[in-house]
C-alpha cells in the first residue's frame, strides 16, 4: 500500500467513479460522514441504490438534514463512524469520503473495525482520502494543517489490512476538481464549516486570502487536488 502516488493525475467526478467501480446495484449502502448529502444525493440519484443509510456525527449538520424530504431511499442517522448504530453484516457497500481523518485519533482503528462488523461478508469498503499535496492544500495548511491527521488515517487502514479484518483489493489514484468563484465563496465552503471551528486570525486571514488570491482569475479559482481510495473488503 502507498499513501501517494504523484504519477497519477487523472481528473475524476469521485461520484461517477463510485458508480463505475462500486457493485450498487439493489445495495443497502452505509455513508459514513454524509455531511450535506451532496454524494447522497448524486448516488441515490442514480437510482442503483435500494438504501443508503447517511451517518453524519455534527449535530448541527444531521439537523440541516433531517430537513431533506425529497429523497426517499435515504434514511439519516446521527452519530461517528466509531459506534455505527446498525447491526453486524447489515450493509453491502460503505462509503467514507475524506472523513476517517475526522475521527478522533484514538478512535481510528476502533472505526475501521465498526466498518468490517457491520459489512457483510464479501461487501467492499470504499475508503476516500485526500493526498497531502496540491495547491488547495498549501492554502487550507496555513490555518488547517492536516498532514498528522491523514497520515493517521492512512496508517489505520493499513492495521486493518494487516490485522486481516479487511482485505485490500486496489488502489486508485486521481485528482478532483475545486472551484471557487471568489475568496467569500472558499470561506463560506471551507473556512465557516459545521464540523470544525476555524477561528482566524485577523493575520492569518489575510495571509490566506492573499495565497488564495494568487489562483483567483475572472472567472475564479480552480483547484486539482488528489485523492486517493482504499478499496477494502470484508473476507469471506
Amino acid at each position: 500500500m502507498q499513501i501517494a502516488d504523484p504519477t497519477q493525475t487523472r481528473l475524476c467526478n469521485e461520484v461517477a467513479l463510485m458508480l463505475d467501480e462500486l457493485p450498487l446495484d439493489g445495495a443497502r449502502v452505509l455513508e459514513l460522514g454524509c455531511g450535506r448529502a451532496e454524494k447522497t444525493r448524486a448516488l441515490a440519484g442514480s437510482g442503483r441504490p435500494r438504501e443508503i443509510l447517511a451517518l453524519e456525527v455534527d449535530a448541527i449538520q444531521h439537523a440541516r438534514n433531517l430537513e431533506i424530504a425529497d429523497l426517499p431511499t435515504v434514511r439519516f442517522l446521527l452519530g461517528g463512524a466509531e459506534a455505527i448504530p446498525l447491526e453486524d453484516a447489515s450493509v453491502d457497500v460503505v462509503i467514507m469520503l475524506k472523513s476517517l481523518h475526522h475521527v478522533p485519533l484514538p478512535a481510528m482503528d476502533r472505526a475501521l473495525a465498526e466498518i468490517a462488523r457491520v459489512l457483510r461478508p464479501g461487501g467492499l469498503a470504499w475508503i476516500s482520502e485526500p493526498v497531502f499535496a496540491g495547491e488547495l492544500n498549501e492554502i487550507m495548511r496555513l490555518f488547517h494543517d492536516e498532514r498528522t491527521v491523514r497520515e493517521a488515517a492512512f496508517a489505520a487502514v493499513r492495521r486493518a489490512v494487516d490485522s486481516g479484518r479487511l482485505a485490500l483489493c486496489r488502489q486508485l489514484f486521481f485528482a478532483t476538481r475545486s472551484q471557487f468563484d471568489s475568496f467569500a465563496h472558499f470561506e463560506a465552503r471551507m473556512i465557516n464549516v459545521t464540523h470544525t471551528s476555524h477561528r482566524l486570525s485577523p493575520e492569518c486571514l489575510a495571509r490566506v486570502r492573499d495565497a488564495f488570491a494568487r489562483h483567483l482569475t475572472p472567472t475564479g479559482a480552480t483547484f486539482h487536488s488528489p485523492q486517493r481510495v482504499d478499496l477494502l473488503v470484508r473476507p469471506e
